[in-house]
């Protein structure tokens, strides 16, 4: 059957929603958005509020068993300093082949997709049987509202194959790291810088506490073994950016071993006051081998180690996300690969990565045998001038719109 989108209609979808910012918020307007395009083609859709700005959107083509999930979330990270930009941070620019755009990889290409392959699904009537549940999701970029939520609401119950579009375009994904966001607090009392005595620095046990991670986790990745969450195909990505100096060895071990970083530390309000407070936070990237619990004992410890000396340390774990772990032999993974290398005429590996995605929650409770596929447009998350290309975001269109019922048709009960 013809195809209900023309190219520039497909585009047009993608620039509608890069023009909605979403910046870890408003994702409600992208979920009605989306809402009203499913209705234009008579595909009902549910919005589930989290809060007055913040929502998920799921539609469902009802048809019984198999029943496989397709989702992308529709927040994006900030753009940062605009005066970088070569291009308009929420208008998609294209030149040169490119879509420019916060978001137009990271991953409302990915998201649009998917959207667009679930309407001409529909409308071609090219799903015999089975059934496809589409969930875009909120605040992935921080929390992962959004999935928590769809879990907890039993949401993916009955799904029995899980496909995310997340920008992974060269590789196609099975498992990722967990993900842990870790605030320690310290309090301490204030008092004249002429006079420390009289106070207490909440700074210096905070630093103590750093150093002690910091030389704690050196340890751990030079001692113990990690590889169940294989990253190293992403070796050569980063190569391409490191010094001809830089320690290969270690950038395997943070590929696929525990990663701990202190990305943020404040204390201190005045130059001639002794401060009563400051803060660290850590994100954390953890593997089997040394996971979410491991990590929680490892600060407990020295945060104990430090009261014990007269410090006031406390700890809020904001964030808890365990490893999204499956094999990857399946017949989803099978079947994507190897259509997507005669779609896409090149050759893609199957990987675990070393980010996370909203897997992490959807796949909660389900086995390592579970049907599991992150793979998506874009390739520049994150980033100034961030862009998809134009015909990889349209190939993934005619990719989805073949895999999804390809699969499902083929795995029927």
């Amino acid at each position: 059957m013809t195809a209900v989108f023309s190219n520039e209609e497909k585009v047009q979808i993608l620039a509608d929603i890069v023009k909605i910012k979403s910046v870890n918020d408003n994702e409600i307007q992208v979920a009605n958005y989306l809402k009203d395009l499913f209705a234009q083609h008579g595909i009902e859709s549910e919005i589930d509020s989290i809060s007055p700005h913040r929502a998920n959107l799921i539609a469902k083509i009802d048809n019984g068993h198999p029943v496989m999930g397709i989702s992308g979330h529709m927040d994006v990270v900030s753009e940062g300093d605009i005066d970088k930009w070569d291009y308009p941070p929420f208008e998609l620019t294209e030149e040169n082949g490119k879509l420019y755009g916060r978001g137009a990889a990271d991953m409302k290409s990915g998201l649009a997709a998917l959207a667009i392959a679930f309407i001409e699904i529909h409308e071609q009537h090219l799903l015999k049987e089975g059934s496809i549940q589409f969930m875009a999701t909120t605040g992935e970029e921080m929390e992962q509202l959004g999935s928590k939520q769809l879990y907890e609401k039993g949401y993916m119950d009955d799904v029995d194959a899980l496909l995310i579009a997340e920008p992974t375009e060269n590789n196609l994904i099975y498992a990722n790291k967990g993900s842990m966001d870790y605030r320690v607090i310290s309090t301490g009392k204030a008092a004249h810088s002429s006079m420390p005595i009289a106070g207490q620095n909440a700074i210096k046990p905070l630093i103590n506490f750093v150093q002690n991670i910091d030389n704690a986790y050196e340890e751990i990745i030079q001692t113990q073994s990690m590889n169940q969450i294989d990253c190293s195909k992403f070796e050569n990505r980063l190569a391409s950016v490191l010094g001809d100096n830089t320690d290969m060895s270690k950038v395997r071990n943070m590929l696929s071993g525990l990663v701990i970083t202190n990305t943020i530390f404040n204390g201190g309000a005045q130059v001639n006051s002794v401060p009563d407070k400051a803060t660290a936070e850590f994100n954390i990237r953890t593997v089997p081998e040394y996971n979410n619990e491991k990590v929680k004992q490892l600060f407990q410890h020295y945060l104990d180690k430090e009261n014990e000396q007269g410090a006031h340390l406390e700890a809020d774990i904001y964030l808890d996300l365990e490893p999204a772990l499956t094999t990857g032999k399946n017949n989803l993974v099978e079947l994507g690969h190897q259509l997507g290398e005669t779609m896409f005429h090149k050759s893609l590996g199957v990987t675990p990565m070393p980010g996370v995605t909203d897997a992490s929650n959807l796949l909660r409770g389900k086995d390592e045998s579970f049907p599991f596929l992150t793979f998506g447009p874009g390739a520049t998350a994150h980033q100034v001038n961030e862009y998809v290309n134009k015909d990889t975001y349209l190939q993934f269109v005619d990719y989805f719109t073949q895999l999804i019922p390809t699969y499902i048709n083929e795995n029927k009960r």
